[in-house]
């Protein structure tokens, strides 16, 4: 099997956008993806849509706007196939998705004080996490699954500071 991704300039057009967020112009980011987002279509390429989504709820401005965004990643996800995911990188298995995706809407849901869902797609985030290797990226989806469940437990509605937007 080839291990060299299948290039992909729509992954590669995201993955543009996202550094733009990161380097500390978020509103750029968001127009950008945005955009990407309308060209795509809520019926497109599902890596595609999965990611998108993905990043555009970190850079939203309103937890609602966020939730809305989480829940759009998880809905696509689930059009997402393995055999998709690895015509990008051959190590990308959708299950390594999960994890991420439900510790994201265990956190929008506590800063929307909605403790239930909170605590449902956080014990769901929990029981995925550990299919995840020992590596940075296990790590910080375990550390973050550690943090929300921290903040659950204080009653704590306030973003975290390990929230992607946090460090921007």
């Amino acid at each position: 099997m080839d291990d060299q991704p299948t290039p992909d300039p729509t992954m590669t057009r995201i993955i543009e956008a996202v550094q733009l967020g990161h380097s500390g112009t978020p509103g750029q980011a968001r127009e950008l993806l945005t955009a990407l987002w309308d060209e795509i279509g809520p019926t497109g390429d599902a890596l595609h849509r999965c990611t998108l989504a993905h990043y555009l709820a970190d850079l939203q401005d309103t937890a609602e706007a966020e939730l809305r965004w989480d829940e759009r990643a998880l809905a696509a996800v689930t059009d997402l196939t393995d055999d998709r995911a690895r015509q990008y990188h051959h190590a990308l298995q959708v299950q390594g998705f999960l994890p991420s995706l439900h510790l994201n809407l265990a956190d929008v849901h506590r800063r929307l004080s909605n403790t239930a869902m909170a605590r449902a797609h956080l014990a769901t985030a929990r029981s995925l996490v550990e299919q995840l290797p020992a590596d940075q990226y296990g790590d910080l989806v375990r550390a973050g699954v550690e943090h929300v469940d921290q903040a659950l437990a204080a009653g704590s509605t306030a973003r975290l500071d390990s929230h992607p937007s946090a460090a921007g």
